[in-house]
């Protein structure tokens, strides 16, 4: 599961989980057979009162040339749940009165550029003290962190990572997304919906938060629920969907978990979700990451 850096941070700034809430919030991880730790990371967290939840899931790249994106995909959470936390408390007030949405969306649009700026500062701070190449960059002369008057950009690809993240309100929905995996919409007939979806993936290519600039590459979605909000809302890392023969069969899981949830109760998905992602990684070799929000059914007696 997640690192304790991830969840005590990010929850501490949710503030308590509420008693009660229109969805019902699941997270698993597990780790790519044969590898030594998972580079992946994720999130679900309850806001204002139980009337928003953010959702976010990043998977460092892993290879050589990427030896810390453990601690990219790590910040990649921490930092887009920082800000995520303060736009879903906005979008809370805002809520269903459509005069305050052109604001709301233009704040949404500011969202990657800021958590990249944050996440580049960062990685520039820790390979100035502890310099990933073995050598310190020539980023920082004597005059530390304000000292970028040298030629380049630095390189973080040692850091590199995806990013995935939303934020769901009674009202509406807001989606981003840098690099592979995916976000999955079930509409109340059961129906997937992938906003951001652009195809099957082309080897091992993906946008990174190391790249200069990765808010430009960032994609992005937003929906009003003007007839009732989805039941199920689904970010995984591309882990996940790789498991699957085709991109049908990930969509069919992804439908089915609000069905098992409805049938079963929560604290039965939640306690069968490690041995699926764990199928699913003997499947894809890779590290597999997936949270949820689900529309809560009525507590079951056998829950606590």
């Amino acid at each position: 599961m997640n690192g304790p850096e991830t969840t005590t941070a990010a929850r501490a700034a949710a503030g308590p989980a509420p008693a009660a809430g229109p969805w019902a919030l699941i997270e698993g991880a597990v780790k790519g057979v044969a590898k030594k730790y998972s580079q992946d990371r994720g999130a679900a967290l309850s806001v204002a009162d139980g009337r928003a939840v953010v959702l976010a899931v990043a998977d460092g790249h892993g290879s050589a040339a990427h030896f810390r994106s453990d601690l990219g995909a790590l910040w990649a959470v921490e930092e887009f749940t920082a800000c995520a936390l303060a736009f879903a408390r906005e979008a809370v007030r805002v809520g269903a009165d459509a005069a305050g949405w052109p604001g709301l969306r233009a704040e949404a649009r500011g969202l990657p550029r800021q958590v990249g700026h944050r996440w580049h500062e960062r990685a520039l701070l820790h390979d100035a003290n502890s310099p990933a190449r073995g050598a310190r960059s020539p980023l920082f002369g004597s005059g530390g962190r304000g000292a970028r008057d040298r030629a380049g950009p630095p390189d973080l690809a040692p850091y590199g990572s995806t990013l995935i993240g939303a934020v769901l309100t009674e009202d509406m929905v807001f989606c981003w997304q840098l690099g592979d995996g995916d976000i999955v919409f079930v509409d109340e007939d059961g129906a997937p919906h992938t906003p951001l979806y652009t195809g099957p993936d082309l080897g091992d290519e993906t946008d990174s938060l190391c790249e200069p600039e990765p808010w430009r590459k960032t994609r992005s979605h937003w929906q009003p629920f003007t007839g009732g909000r989805p039941p199920c809302l689904v970010l995984s890392t591309d882990g996940l969907s790789k498991s699957f023969a085709d991109h049908q069969g990930f969509l069919d899981f992804a439908t089915g978990l609000h069905e098992r949830v409805t049938g079963q109760g929560v604290a039965a998905v939640r306690a069968q979700l490690p041995d699926w992602l764990a199928r699913a990684a003997g499947y894809s070799g890779d590290d597999t990451t997936l949270v949820a929000a689900v529309a809560a059914p009525p507590r079951r007696d056998d829950e606590t």
